[in-house]
């Protein structure tokens, strides 16, 4: 009997205190509407400018890659223009859903015109591991 009292006495107080607990962690309805209207305006967006990205990715891997980026940079601009355009359909459709994350945005850069700073992650030449595209000094060799 005594532990059932122990038990009574412990489910009231967790069920007392439930929905305290629950309160604090819901943000308020102001940052939703706000998170909510920032992702359909992120889908919009890049739905419209999707198109940039063929321009970008030829530029960005000439620049990256040299010379054999006039074949692959405007191959991987049309996949990056699919994909822009795919991710903002779906961040417009399901702009009321919190996913990924808490309204993050599907993609980096979340928008097209971001992402052409001078450094990247990729290797930048064939062959060059150090980073930096330097010529064989002829000169020196005579030859």
């Amino acid at each position: 009997m005594r532990s059932f009292a122990w038990f009574l006495a412990l489910m009231v107080t967790l069920s007392c205190s439930a929905p305290l607990l629950a309160a604090q962690d819901e943000p308020k309805a102001e940052f939703i509407a706000e998170k909510m209207a920032a992702k359909l305006v992120r889908g919009i967006t890049n739905m419209a400018t999707s198109i940039v990205e063929l321009p970008k990715q030829s530029y960005l891997t000439v620049r990256d890659r040299g010379d054999v980026g006039y074949v692959v940079g405007p191959l991987k601009g049309v996949i990056m223009t699919v994909y822009r355009a795919f991710i903002g359909a779906t961040e417009t459709a399901f702009f009321l859903v919190p996913q990924p994350g808490y309204y993050d945005p599907m993609i980096d850069p979340d928008y097209v015109w971001k992402g052409w700073e001078e450094t990247r992650k990729e290797p930048l030449k064939a062959g060059d591991t150090n980073g930096s595209a330097t010529e064989p000094d002829k000169g020196v060799t005579g030859q």
